[in-house]
C-alpha cells in the first residue's frame, strides 16, 4: 500500500479529523471519524473534477485478464487508462480475489483520490452453490428460505471479491414465452413483492458493510415482463392500471426494503424506452418513492435509444439518459466520452452530474470500501466459503420445498423404497449440467447431482437408466441456440424394452437448462425434441408413469395431463437438484410446493393468468345456451390447464369454518379472517393457506381474483390449525391511472384455500 493511497484513503474515510484542499476553490475540508456517509460524500464530489464525477457513472465489463499483462492496444488500452485515471466507478464480470485486489488497486492506488471501485456480477442464484432457479424458488412460497438462500450467494459471491449483484428480478410476467420467466417470482404481485424482499434482505442483511452481504439490484424497471409476444427485448404497450397496479409493486416494495440499486430496461414504455424514461425513473421512483439508491442501465441500453429511434445520436442519448435518471452506464461508453461537453455546452446542469455521482458514492460508503476497498478480496476466506458443505444443506432444503405435485392419480406416489423394477428414462434424468439451469456463470460445468445419482442412493429396488433419447447436441449458454433432436429415436426401442419389464417408469423430460433464460424466448413450450414421441411410445407398453418435470418455464402438456398418472414440477434445481428429486420421488420429503405461474392448455391461450378482468360477457347466456357471443375459445376451454396456486401434497387438507368477526367494517378498521385447516391424510404435510379478495365494484374494473395474504404450515396426520389472515386500507386499495393510491367503499368478497381456484368464501361491506 503506497504513501498516496494511505493519504488519500483515510482523509476521505475520516478515520480522523484532517484536512485536505478542494481543489476548486481553495476551501479547507474537515472530516470527522462521527460524520454522517452524506457529509462526507458532499466533501468528497467537491474535490472531484468533472470528468472525475463522469468515471464514477461509467461502468466497464471486466477486459483483459488483470493479473496478467496489461492491455497495449485497442479498446482493452482506453479502458485501461480510464481505469488508472479515475474514469471508472464499478467493473462487472470481474471475480476471484486475486482478480479482483489487481483491478481494485488500480483504481485505488494510481488515481488521483484512488475512489475504490464496486465490482458487480450477475449472481441470479447462487455464486458457486447454486439453489434452484428463481422461479423455483418461489414456488416455495416460503419467504424464510428464499432469504436464506440468497445468504448463501451473498456469501460466496463477497467471499470472491463481489460486492454487488444484479438481482434480484422482480419483472411480473403472464407469458411463459419469455424465456427471462425463470429469473422471477411469476405473475402475481403481491408474491412478487413479497418474494422481492426476502431476496433483497437475503442479499444485503442488516448491515451492508458486513463483508457476507452484497448491494442488490432490482431490476429490470419497468414492464419489461410484459415485451410483446413474449419477445426478448421487444416492446412493450400496457395501460397505466397495469403498471401501478401489476408491474410496479414489487419494486417499490424492494425500495422500501432499501434496495440499493436498480437496472432499467431494455423495452419502452409509453413510447419512451426505459432507459431514457423520466416519468419512470425521475417522476415515479426517485420523486414519489423517495429513492436514495442509483440506477444503472441494461447492458449498452443508451446505445440502443439511438438504434430505437429515439436518439438521434450518442451525444442525444447521453443527455436522454442522465436528464431522465440513469445515474451509471453500463458498457455503452456514452456517458464517459459526451457527458463533460454536454455540461460545457450548457446542455445538461452539473447538478445532474453531482447527483448521480452523490447516489453512487454513497453505496460505495455504505459497503465500507472506502474503509478498505480490499475488504472483499480475502483469498483464505474465498477458500473457506466458496463451495462450503453448509450451503450444499440450504440450497437442497431449497430445491426440495420448490418442487410442485402436479398429479398423483391412485397415490402412485412416493415411490415403495424397496421390492420394486423402476425405469428410469430421459436425458435428463443423466444429466448433471441442465439441471443448474441459466444465469449461472461462475459456476462449474456439470456440477449438478443428476437424478440418476439421487436415485441410486435408494439401493433396495432394482433401478434401470436408459436414456431414451438426447434432447440436444450439445450445449451453449451465450454464443448460440441450441440444436434440439428432432429426428433421433435411435434409442427409443431399448428405453421400451426396458419399461415393458418395469413394475414404476420414472421419466425425466422437459427443457434444457439453456433453453429458458435471457436471449431464450420460444413459441412452443410443448416439450423439445421427440420427447413427446418418447412419452407416448413407454405409455403404450406402461402406463404406471411418474413424469418429472425440469425446465425454466411453464410447458403445455396436456396429453401428459391426461394420460400421465403422476407429475411433479422439478424445474432446474441447482446444485442439489438429484438429491432433491429422489427424496420427494420416495417420500422421504413431502411436497408442498405451489404454482407461481399458471401453466396453459396450449400457447394459444397465452397470456392466461388468475388474476384477469371479468369482462362484460364472462359466461355463456343461460338463457340462450347456444349462442357463441361470450368471451372463450372455440377449440379449447378458458380453464388453464393448472392453475396459478395449485400443488398437491402426499396427505390431503380440508378447509373451514371461514370467518369474519363482523360483515360490516369502517375504512379505518383491521379486519381479522380465520379458517380451520385440517390434515385429513395419513402423514405429516405443509399446506401453503392463500387468501385472495374480489372487489366488486369499483372506479376501475379489477380482478376476479387477487391474492393478499398466504401463510405456509405444517400438519401431522389428523391434526387442525386455525389459520388468522388480516386485512387492512393497503390489502384493500389500489391504483389509479394516475399512480394514487386509493380505498373505496363497497362489497368485498374473500376467498381462502389451497390455490387461486378456492371456493370457500364470505363476504363483507367497508363503509
Amino acid at each position: 500500500m503506497n504513501i498516496k493511497f494511505k493519504l488519500i484513503q483515510y482523509i476521505i474515510v475520516t478515520i480522523m479529523f484532517m484536512a485536505c484542499t478542494d481543489n476548486h476553490n481553495n476551501n479547507t475540508i474537515t472530516y470527522s471519524k462521527t460524520d454522517p456517509i452524506n457529509k462526507k460524500v458532499d466533501s468528497l464530489i467537491k474535490i472531484m473534477t468533472l470528468k472525475e464525477k463522469i468515471g464514477q457513472m461509467n461502468q466497464y465489463n471486466g477486459f483483459w485478464d488483470v493479473t496478467g499483462p496489461a492491455p497495449d492496444n485497442g479498446d482493452a488500452e482506453i479502458k485501461y487508462e480510464h481505469l488508472k485515471n479515475g474514469l471508472v466507478g464499478s467493473m462487472l464480470s470481474v471475480r476471484g480475489t486475486k482478480a479482483v485486489r489487481a483491478v481494485q488497486k488500480i483504481a485505488v492506488e494510481e488515481s488521483r483520490l484512488g475512489i475504490p471501485l464496486i465490482i458487480g456480477f450477475d449472481v441470479i442464484h447462487g455464486y458457486k452453490t447454486l439453489s434452484p432457479i428463481p422461479l423455483a424458488e418461489a414456488a416455495s412460497w416460503d419467504l424464510e428460505a428464499i432469504e436464506k438462500s440468497a445468504q448463501v450467494a451473498a456469501a460466496e459471491a463477497s467471499a470472491a471479491g463481489i460486492n454487488w449483484t444484479f438481482a434480484p428480478m422482480v419483472d411480473i410476467s403472464r407469458d411463459p414465452r419469455w424465456g427471462r420467466v425463470m429469473e422471477g417470482a411469476g405473475e402475481d404481485p403481491f408474491l412478487g413483492s413479497k418474494i422481492a424482499v426476502a431476496r433483497v434482505k437475503g442479499f444485503q442483511g442488516d448491515d451492508l458493510s458486513a463483508v457476507n452481504t452484497i448491494a442488490a439490484c432490482a431490476k429490470h424497471f419497468a414492464a419489461y415482463g410484459f415485451s410483446e409476444a413474449g419477445k426478448e427485448y421487444n416492446t412493450v404497450d400496457i395501460g397505466n392500471s397495469t403498471l401501478h397496479n401489476t408491474v410496479l409493486p414489487p419494486f417499490k416494495a424492494a425500495v422500501e426494503a432499501n434496495v440499493k440499486t436498480l437496472m432499467n430496461a431494455f423495452n419502452e414504455y409509453d413510447g419512451v424506452p426505459a432507459t431514457g424514461n423520466e416519468y419512470l425513473l425521475r417522476n415515479i421512483l426517485k420523486d414519489k418513492w423517495g429513492f436514495k439508491g442509483f440506477v444503472i442501465t441494461d447492458w449498452a441500453s443508451i446505445k440502443e435509444m439511438v438504434i430505437w429511434g429515439y436518439a438521434k445520436d450518442k451525444r442525444d442519448a447521453a443527455k436522454i439518459a442522465a436528464l431522465a435518471g440513469s445515474d451509471m452506464d453500463m458498457e455503452s461508453h456514452i456517458y464517459v466520452s459526451e457527458l463533460e461537453q454536454l455540461v460545457k455546452d450548457g446542455v445538461i446542469d452539473e447538478k445532474i452530474i453531482d447527483e448521480a455521482a452523490r447516489r453512487i458514492l454513497t453505496v460505495k460508503f455504505e459497503l465500507g470500501l472506502f474503509d478498505d476497498p480490499y475488504r472483499y478480496c480475502d483469498e483464505t476466506r474465498e477458500k473457506e466459503v466458496v463451495n462450503s458443505p453448509k450451503h450444499l444443506d440450504v440450497v437442497l432444503d431449497m430445491a426440495k420445498k420448490s418442487i410442485v405435485l402436479l398429479k398423483n392419480e391412485n397415490d402412485l406416489l412416493p415411490l415403495k423404497k424397496q421390492g420394486q423394477n423402476i425405469a428410469l428414462i430421459g436425458a435428463l434424468a443423466n444429466e448433471k449440467n441442465s439441471p443448474l439451469g441459466s444465469w449461472r456463470i461462475a459456476s462449474k460445468d456439470n456440477t449438478g447431482v443428476s437424478v440418476l445419482e439421487g436415485m441410486q442412493n435408494y439401493k433396495d429396488n432394482n433401478l434401470i437408466y436408459k436414456k431414451g433419447a438426447d434432447i440436444t447436441v450439445g450445449d451453449t449458454q451465450f454464443v448460440n441456440e441450441l440444436t434440439i433432436n428432432t429426428t433421433d429415436k435411435s434409442e427409443f426401442n431399448e428405453a421400451i424394452d426396458v419399461a415393458k419389464k418395469a413394475d414404476v417408469v420414472v421419466m425425466v423430460l422437459g427443457e434444457h437448462g439453456f433453453q429458458s433464460g435471457e436471449a431464450r424466448s420460444r413459441t412452443d413450450i410443448n416439450l423439445p425434441g421427440v420427447q413427446q414421441e418418447l412419452l407416448e411410445a413407454i405409455y403404450k407398453v406402461n402406463k404406471n408413469i411418474v413424469l418429472v418435470l425440469n425446465n425454466g418455464r411453464p410447458l403445455s402438456i396436456t396429453w401428459a395431463d391426461k394420460h400421465i398418472p403422476a407429475i411433479l414440477e422439478t424445474w432446474q434445481l441447482g446444485t442439489q437438484a438429484g438429491h432433491a428429486v429422489a427424496q420427494v420421488l420416495y417420500g422421504d420429503y413431502n411436497p408442498s410446493g405451489k404454482l407461481p405461474m399458471t401453466f396453459p392448455r396450449n400457447v394459444g391461450q397465452i397470456p392466461i393468468y388468475y388474476n384477469h378482468k371479468n369482462t362484460g360477457r364472462p359466461v355463456r347466456d343461460a338463457f340462450n345456451p347456444e349462442l357463441v357471443f361470450w368471451s372463450h375459445y372455440s377449440d379449447v376451454e378458458n380453464t388453464p390447464l393448472y392453475h396459478f396456486g395449485h400443488g398437491l401434497s402426499y396427505t390431503t387438507f380440508k378447509y373451514e369454518n371461514l370467518a369474519l368477526e363482523k360483515t360490516v367494517f369502517g375504512m379505518d378498521e383491521t379486519i381479522n379472517i380465520s379458517v380451520g385447516i385440517t390434515n385429513t391424510g395419513k402423514v405429516t404435510g405443509k399446506e401453503v393457506a392463500q387468501l385472495y379478495i374480489r372487489d366488486l365494484v369499483a372506479s376501475t374494473t379489477r380482478p376476479v381474483k387477487e391474492l393478499k395474504g398466504f401463510e405456509l404450515i405444517e400438519l401431522q396426520a389428523g391434526e387442525t390449525k386455525t389459520v388468522n389472515f388480516v386485512l387492512n386500507k393497503a390489502s384493500l386499495g389500489f391504483y389509479n391511472n394516475q399512480g394514487d393510491f386509493i380505498i373505496e367503499p363497497g362489497t368485498f368478497e374473500i376467498f381462502i384455500g389451497g390455490s387461486s381456484q378456492t371456493t370457500l368464501n364470505t363476504r363483507f361491506e367497508l363503509e
